[in-house]
């Protein structure tokens, strides 16, 4: 299993995993998940690493229909400027392959933000640490197990 699934077992927190099976051809890792599981994509959010401008790396979780907000993602971690972390630097600091990045479970704990468009939903689904695996569970426990704090990060 995957480290984010054992933080989830650890925790005792309610989830489902879901597989399909990964096309490495796909554009786009988010929307093929959404596709593959058959979920509303506006439930299924990818986890993007930025490195702030003071130097400090940061998570933002935004549906994947959408884009991060790199200024929104940079006011919301009291920096003045926000760019896309290196894919190795994303790599290195959270432990996972790009398109497999999770929010739980991360070898570094990195300041969190998630796009305040989950307040709406009943279920979220994030990468449960690997292509081809997802991970449903309840807004209010993805909140608390990755110590995120809700913010408007979503370009649509």
């Amino acid at each position: 299993m995957t480290p984010a699934v054992k933080a989830l077992e650890r925790d005792g927190a309610a989830f489902e995993l879901l597989s399909y099976a990964h096309d490495p051809r796909a554009p786009a890792y988010g929307e093929e998940a959404a596709n593959a599981l058959g979920l509303d994509p506006q439930s299924v959010f990818k986890t993007l690493i930025a490195r702030l401008d003071d130097g400090r790396l940061a998570v933002g979780i935004v549906p994947v229909t959408g884009q991060l907000d790199l200024k929104a993602l940079a006011k919301a971690a009291g920096a003045r400027r926000a760019g896309m972390a290196e894919a190795a630097e994303a790599e290195r600091a959270t432990g996972y392959v790009l398109g497999g990045i999770s929010p739980l479970g991360q070898k570094k704990r990195l300041p969190t933000f998630l796009d305040a468009s989950v307040a709406d939903l009943e279920r979220v689904h994030v990468s449960g640490g690997r292509r081809g695996l997802e991970i449903a569970l309840a807004p209010a426990d993805l909140l608390r197990l990755c110590q995120a704090r809700l913010a408007p990060l979503a370009r649509m």
